[in-house]
């Protein structure tokens, strides 16, 4: 190898160990910037977040609370005697006249607040109420 070869390669190499030197520090300062910005934008996030969560915690409360007084509310359509809280898919299955001794009509009541519509299980549930897809079953234990 002559000298102007070894030149050359000593070039090159510096220029590479420069440009992977510059990179590495753009990164570095890309990483950084980056960090005191979400850092700079972190409280606003914070407070935004526990903002929405109270307000859905609070939401959630407040249904559940609906719930369960709602047989005791005014325009309820069934009486509270008659009624037997279910949870899911619906709230409550009313037996209208079943304190009287008679079951005159059976009666699925999902309660809602505020602006909730009904899920797509709720939806599919009262699509197969009104169309008559509703069926009695007698189911014995079998016994040994």
């Amino acid at each position: 190898m002559n000298e102007q070869s070894v030149t050359l390669l000593v070039a090159i190499a510096a220029v590479a160990f420069l440009f992977v030197v510059g990179l590495l520090i753009g990164l570095w300062l890309g990483r950084r910037h980056g960090r005191l910005e979400s850092e700079r934008d972190l409280p606003g996030q914070l407070e935004a977040e526990r903002s929405d969560a109270l307000k859905r915690s609070r939401a959630v409360l407040g249904g559940q609370v609906a719930e369960q007084v709602a047989p005791f509310l005014p325009n309820f359509p069934c009486d509270p005697q008659d009624v037997r809280f279910v949870g899911k898919p619906v709230d409550f299955v009313g037996f209208s006249g079943a304190s009287g001794g008679q079951v005159e009509e059976i009666v699925f009541i999902e309660v809602k607040t505020g602006d909730s519509s009904l899920s797509r299980v709720e939806k599919s549930i009262r699509e197969a109420i009104v169309a008559g897809r509703v069926r009695w079953v007698e189911y014995r234990v079998p016994s040994d």
